[in-house]
């Protein structure tokens, strides 16, 4: 190797100083390439002429430390961001324990005066004079503030009122006029929500909330004062009158209605002022209160069907952030005017917890869900902006919303019932209702327009109290396993109604078909998953009405929310609405689901609920207390102990004008046998509270005889014919006897002889995992469905002996749960139930070692 060729070495293996020009270029192609492989470096220094001194070997290691600086600036990036959010929870988390020291303080020295107010009565009461009795009386008297006399009808006195409403919501915001509790399961941090807490002990309702957000306080402010974009319970908010001030901020004169949560109650309306002003820290405050007789004011516009709530000042205190964001302090305080609903409601209008879950977490959700969007960190969900995607689940929500409060303005009519209360049937002429006043559908009712009829919109709704059901679990296991409460033919014909379609009455004829499994299509979800919207596929074949076929799939646009089972306060809903496969945005929707409101929202109720997530509908959903007077004292302990909560119903249909009744009769019948669906489904769900060792068996509605009785039968069927025991002997006697039978490890199936189609009627545990289904669903499934060609023509060829000797024994092979899944199995028993009087009941089959294939 020469001189020359060694210096030419040394000389590549040095550092580099590339010129602006050349620094340019490799730019350049580390936007396109960060990575380019060796023959794009050396075809990038062949077609570059300023980089042609350049080793490929230097460039190789300058795209290296390019990548390597990138990396390190989005991580400095990363922890600044972090370090901000941390630096400024750090200042929530400072000002909320200087409230606390306050607040403990103040409950101190209440303590001690209240002792000292007690000492000071024990010392007069041995006095008899009127003399000491009146000075007795006089410290404990605490009377009203009362208001300066003032003329709030003009620009200085509802300013006044502004300023006043300004002082009571900051000492609510950061002082220590509430006395607040912090709700269980919300913890500080740098990605949680916020700090919430609810009133204890004050007048009304209230809610607190503090969190941190990455937009600035004057989007944040401009998202906090549209209510109709975040709060689902706003019907309309109207600015009746806007007065600008002297210190720059803006007084409104403002009407709002809302819905009412259940078809028991009567919607509120508020008539308030909101006062928009900023501090001299830069931070910006929206106040409101109530205008009322006691405050003053103009009044509100009357509303004969609404009741008119009380706000108490509430608003937002949204502060700046160094580097970015704010800190927003929410308040929300109400007087709902509870004594003006049954006893049974008042819980929903007297709870802080769910004004919470309602009002205050959700606006803070919705803040920081817009921050998110706006940041691009949430991805389009099946191609859609995310705001397309929250239209969607807005216009689901409030049209469910309109369903359940039919308000006459809308044009809803109520009809005539069948002499059954239960049910309510309302009517709307108004085709428009199926589009919403947001939507420009050019085509606002294709199946009028196809057919020249004219018709309307009809809603079936009701309500019913239910008992210790976690209403998530509920609202999950609705969603999850429709077949079980829904009807098919009418799902076909909310279907059909929705697009151009030959008939409006459910008259289907199956044509060789049924419908099939269910594909659930996620298409967005909220921050904290908390509420996700989605397509539902309805998978089906062949169904048709006289010579028409229908489309093989059905498809519903689905929202559900608050099925986290550990949440306090939240309501849990199931919204959806049939829809066409192609999804349009400003598609046609006409929504119908469930609401599940708690009632009780106690903390011990937790322990009763923890756990549940896992449960399955199993047998043990049945158990209850031994018999006899303790029994009885127990279970109405649970009961009053336990949670209650209040479902409310809704289905819409179309209809057309000449058809009217016929689809009110339907509507009516299909409402009822839901409600019946659901009360099996509740009763099955239902947790209980009482140990495992003191429990039996009670009667299942769709199982007879009893349980108890019906396990007896097939153990001692079994020892009859088999000549072994099914069950240990140590267990042939009550409880033990069908416990033992519901955990044995084998599948244990129990069929029906009585019908052409022989269906399951009785399955243990491991019978409905097998076929993957529950007791409640057990008897929509038939002997011939889960067994393949050989396993039906083994038992058809055993079938005479079974019926004559009592008992034969299958061979091995396959069958399908009722979701399609192959089972293979070792062995197959199959015997005769005798009754009491050795008279058939039902066939038996036992699967020994399953499993799934």
């Amino acid at each position: 190797m020469t001189t020359k060729e060694k210096a030419s070495l040394m000389d590549a293996g040095k550092y580099v100083r590339y010129t602006p020009e050349q620094v340019e270029a490799l730019e350049r192609v580390y936007t396109e390439c960060p990575k380019p492989s060796s023959l794009r470096r050396q075809q990038l220094i062949r077609e570059c002429p300023i980089l042609s001194n350049i080793e490929p070997k230097q460039i190789k290691v300058w795209f290296q430390n390019r990548r390597c600086r990138e990396k390190q600036r989005k991580e400095a990036s990363r922890l600044q961001t972090v370090n901000r959010k941390l630096t400024a929870m750090n200042k929530l988390l400072m000002e909320e324990n200087d409230r606390l020291q306050k607040q403990v303080s103040r409950l101190v020295y209440e303590n001690c005066n209240m002792r000292n107010q007690l000492h000071t009565v024990s010392v007069n009461t041995t006095d008899t004079s009127c003399e000491s009795v009146v000075t007795s009386g006089q410290h404990q008297s605490n009377p009203p503030r009362q208001h300066p006399p003032r003329d709030a009808n003009n620009p200085a006195g509802l300013l006044a009122i502004a300023e006043e409403t300004l002082a009571e919501f900051l000492s609510k915001a950061t002082g220590t006029a509430v006395e607040w509790v912090q709700l269980v399961g919300m913890k500080p941090g740098p990605d949680s929500i916020g700090i919430i807490a609810v009133s204890h002990n004050c007048s009304g309702v209230a809610a607190r909330a503090c969190g941190l957000v990455s937009l600035d306080p004057t989007k944040v402010a401009e998202i906090l004062k549209g209510k109709l974009s975040w709060y689902r319970d706003c019907r309309s908010l109207d600015v009746l009158s806007l007065m600008p001030t002297g210190n720059g901020g803006t007084i409104e004169l403002i009407y709002m209605q809302t819905y009412a949560p259940t078809t028991l109650a009567s919607a509120r309306d508020f008539w308030t002022l909101r006062y928009t002003t900023g501090l001299e820290d830069g931070s910006l405050v929206i106040c409101e209160r109530s205008l009322t007789s006691a405050t003053g004011g103009p009044t509100g516009p009357p509303a004969p069907n609404f009741l008119r709530a009380e706000m108490l000042p509430s608003g937002y205190l949204i502060r700046p952030c160094e580097g970015g964001g704010s800190i927003i302090h929410i308040v929300d305080h109400l007087d709902l005017d509870a004594w003006s609903v049954p006893e049974v409601l008042r819980p929903l209008y007297e709870s802080p917890k769910i004004l919470a879950q309602k009002l205050t977490i959700a606006a803070l959700r919705h803040i920081r869900q817009i921050a998110l969007e706006s940041s691009g960190e949430i991805p389009y969900g099946g191609g859609r902006q995310p705001a397309v995607l929250r239209t969607f689940s807005q216009r689901l929500s409030r049209g469910f919303n309109d369903a359940v409060n039919g308000f006459g303005d809308d044009g809803w009519t109520v009809l005539a019932s069948d002499g059954v209360e239960d049910v309510v049937i309302s009517i709307n002429p108004n085709p428009n209702k199926l589009i919403g006043s947001n939507s420009t559908y050019s085509n606002p009712n294709p199946f009028w327009s196809a057919t020249g009829v004219e018709g309307g919109i009809l809603c079936a709704k009701a309500s019913m109290l239910l008992q210790n059901v976690p209403p998530g679990l509920l609202v999950r296991f609705l969603r999850e396993h429709r077949s079980e409460w829904a009807d098919c033919g009418v799902d076909l014909y909310s279907a059909t109604c929705m697009r151009s379609g030959p008939f409006a009455v459910p008259g289907l004829r199956p044509n060789n078909g049924f419908l099939g499994s269910q594909v659930i299509l996620p298409l967005a979800h909220t921050l904290e998953h908390e509420e996700f919207l989605e397509v539902m596929r309805i998978e089906g074949h062949g169904f048709g009405h006289d010579d028409v076929v229908l489309p093989r799939d059905l498809y519903m646009l689905q929202l559900c929310s608050g099925v986290d089972e550990n949440a306090v306060g939240v309501c849990a809903q199931l919204v959806f609405a049939p829809i066409d496969e192609s999804l349009a945005d400003d598609a046609p929707l006409l929504p119908s689901g469930f609401r599940v409101i708690p009632l009780d929202c106690k903390s011990d109720n937790k322990k009763t609920n923890n756990g549940m997530s896992n449960r399955t509908l199993d047998l043990a959903s049945t158990l209850e207390m031994g018999s006899g007077v303790g029994a009885t004292r127990a279970t109405a302990e649970s009961v009053d102990e336990s949670a209650r909560s209040v479902l409310t119903i809704a289905f819409q249909f179309t209809y057309e004008n000449h058809l009217r009744d016929n689809v009110a009769q339907m509507a009516r019948q299909y409402v009822r046998s839901v409600v019946s669906s659901v009360q099996r489904v509740a009763m099955a769900i239902s947790p209980s509270t009482i140990p495992l060792n003191s429990l039996h068996l009670k009667t299942f509605p769709h199982v007879s005889p009893q349980p108890l009785t019906l396990a007896t039968w097939i153990s001692r069927s079994y020892r009859f014919h088999g000549g072994t025991e099914l069950l240990s002997t140590d267990s042939q006697a009550g409880d033990a006897l069908l416990k033992e039978l519901w955990h044995h490890t084998d599948s244990i199936l129990c069929c029906s002889m009585k019908q052409a189609a022989p269906i399951f009627t009785f399955a243990n545990q491991a019978g409905l995992d097998m076929l993957e289904t529950t007791l409640i669903a057990l008897q929509d499934i038939t002997l011939e469905k889960i067994l393949d060609d050989d396993g039906r023509k083994s038992l058809c060829a055993e079938f005479s002996k079974i019926m004559q000797q009592g008992f034969a024994t299958l061979p091995g092979g396959v069958c399908m749960s009722s979701m399609g899944r192959p089972v293979s199995y070792d062995q197959a028993l199959a015997w005769k139930v005798l009754m009491d009087d050795d008279s058939p009941h039902c066939l038996a089959f036992m699967f020994r070692n399953w499993s799934f294939v």
